[in-house]
């Protein structure tokens, strides 16, 4: 059985943030979708960022600060948006003939306190034995603390690889990997270099902590065993293929 493979699109790749618009890329969105044909055996699961579909209202409503009455309606909303967003991307992907489904982590996931905690994975281990392609996105979950609260797709991804198994982490990004001080790759990461490295923040609405919130969830993954990959979009089939892709790998401490 191939490794099971996730790969994140981040939500600068597929969306225009810059704008306060929903501004779609279908053309880079469409790009992708032709280069995973050519790996047709990878058991494949795939989650995007909501990028301009999903920040504004989620920032509009204040959901990370809590949700009550006088701000639910920001639930349907920020939902809405990214949901609008993923129909898009699974439409894309089944046009060049992947069988992709839509999976929103609204309908099966709690948090408490901002953290995923309660879910079940059951649907999609049997989606990826089938060989279907869930497609996954950050989203707005329901909280037992905060009412409901912002989920990133980078917080997925630590949940989903511990709980099934995930061999390879990718996530695709608008730069070529992490950048140090004088804008050079890291090439290699680790919690013990991570007060080492300055990380700049983004310029964009991004209500899940921008690169930062990244680079916390994948050493989080590190530390429970797992590897991750960050690299430009236009490597991607350097992924795919095992080859290097001129990225940075996030890696556990070595023993």
């Amino acid at each position: 059985m191939p490794d099971r493979t996730i790969l994140k699109l981040g939500g600068s790749v597929i969306t225009d943030k810059s704008g306060g618009d929903e501004t779609i890329r279908i053309d880079t969105i469409t790009e992708v979708a032709r280069a995973l044909t050519y790996y047709p055996d990878i058991s494949l699961l795939l989650i995007h960022g909501a990028g301009s579909c999903g920040h504004p209202q989620a920032k509009q409503y204040h959901i990370q600060e809590g949700v009550s009455k006088e701000n639910r309606i920001g639930i349907f909303e920020t939902h809405q948006a990214v949901s609008r967003l993923n129909e898009l991307v699974v439409r894309t992907l089944r046009k060049e003939g992947i069988e992709a489904i839509s999976v929103h982590p609204l309908q099966g996931m709690v948090a408490s306190a901002g953290e995923l905690y309660g879910s079940c994975m059951d649907h999609i281990n049997i989606m990826l034995n089938l060989g279907i392609v869930p497609v996954l996105h950050g989203d707005v979950v329901m909280d037992m603390i905060k009412g409901a609260c912002i989920v990133s797709g980078d917080q997925l991804i630590r949940v989903l690889a511990k709980q099934l198994g995930m061999k390879r982490i990718g996530l695709a990004t608008d730069v070529p990997g992490l950048l140090d001080a004088d804008g050079l790759v890291v090439r290699e990461l680790r919690r013990s270099m991570a007060h080492t490295i300055r990380i700049g923040g983004s310029g964009h609405v991004d209500v899940t902590g921008g690169m930062q919130g990244k680079i916390s969830e994948l050493l989080r993954l590190a530390d429970m065993g797992i590897e991750s990959d960050i690299f430009h979009i236009s490597r991607l089939k350097e992924f795919l293929s095992g080859t290097d892709h001129g990225g940075t790998r996030i890696m556990p401490e070595a023993e």
